[in-house]
């Protein structure tokens, strides 16, 4: 994989796609850290693409939360506790 800064791309966008399609992905990175991937995609696949990475993105999201849980010593709730977390949290909303 790649690094391209920024200012790359921005002065040398036919050199950048050529080397995407090569490549396949490129990191874009800004001061020498990484903000954007380029990734070369075929057109008919672009919603298939898309998809899976917002699948990707959900699974870190998932994880991540389950990080914090486990730091939290939340993971050890029992189902009745969260159901009366719930219940709590919806009476104080009502009111």
């Amino acid at each position: 994989m790649k690094f391209i800064s920024v200012r790359d791309l921005r002065l040398k966008p036919g050199e950048i796609w050529k080397l995407a399609r090569k490549e396949k992905d490129l990191v874009i990175t800004s001061r020498g850290k990484p903000v954007a991937l380029l990734t070369n995609i075929e057109g008919k696949n672009l919603l298939e693409e898309l998809e899976v990475l917002r699948r990707l993105r959900a699974l870190k999201a998932l994880d991540n939360i389950q990080s914090r849980s486990v730091s939290l010593g939340t993971e050890k709730i029992s189902d009745k506790e969260i159901e009366d977390e719930i219940k709590a949290v919806r009476r104080s909303s009502a009111k």
